[in-house]
């Protein structure tokens, strides 16, 4: 018998000063069993750093994720089912990053993990044909910290200033700094 989802739900405080984008948003997260704190964690954040001003392009959403190979962790849909923006996170190979730049406008990967350097060194070189592309890091340690926020249900308030990311609850706060490790050309 297999496991199923484990739901979340996070009512989000979004204030980002770097795009000017700022709003409530409440989220219903399906866990697969097999994804972590971290992990589910870190596509929160996805989401917030993200989630565009208005739904003139479609919205942010939340996809069947591990639960279908396909599909990113997030993407946003226009009205005619084109995807305007893919978010993937982890550590995908080249196919896959080039499979998803085919079909979207703009393409994300987060990646967390300690190993992140050891697989971008070895993947940098081989996306010079992915304009669109951008690759961002979450030291271990911010993401590990923010995996420990985690609740069945969360009040996160995200504020996103100069780069810098608070994340906080009535009870605990992280501070995150993204690293870019590519940056799409711009258009």
């Amino acid at each position: 018998m297999a496991l199923k989802a484990t739901i979340h739900k996070a009512q989000l405080q979004i204030s980002d000063m770097d795009r000017h984008v700022y709003g409530e948003h409440n989220l219903v997260i399906a866990r697969h069993p097999s994804e972590t704190d971290e992990r589910m964690m870190i596509r929160v954040l996805a989401y917030a750093l993200h989630v565009p001003a208005d739904e003139m392009r479609g919205r942010l959403e939340f996809s069947k994720g591990l639960s279908d190979v396909d599909e990113p962790e997030l993407w946003q849909l226009d009205l005619t089912g084109d995807v305007v923006h893919w978010i993937d996170l982890g550590q995908p190979d080249e196919r896959r990053i080039m499979k998803a730049h085919g079909r979207a406008e703009r393409v994300t990967v987060i990646s967390y993990a300690s190993s992140t350097p050891v697989w971008w060194g070895n993947l940098e070189g081989k996306l010079i044909r992915a304009p669109k592309l951008d690759v961002w890091q979450i030291p271990a340690e911010q993401s590990q910290a923010l995996a420990a926020l985690a609740e069945r249900s969360m009040q996160l308030q995200i504020s996103i200033q100069d780069g810098s990311i608070y994340v906080s609850t009535a009870n605990a706060s992280v501070e995150i700094h993204p690293q870019a490790l590519r940056r799409a050309e711009a258009r």
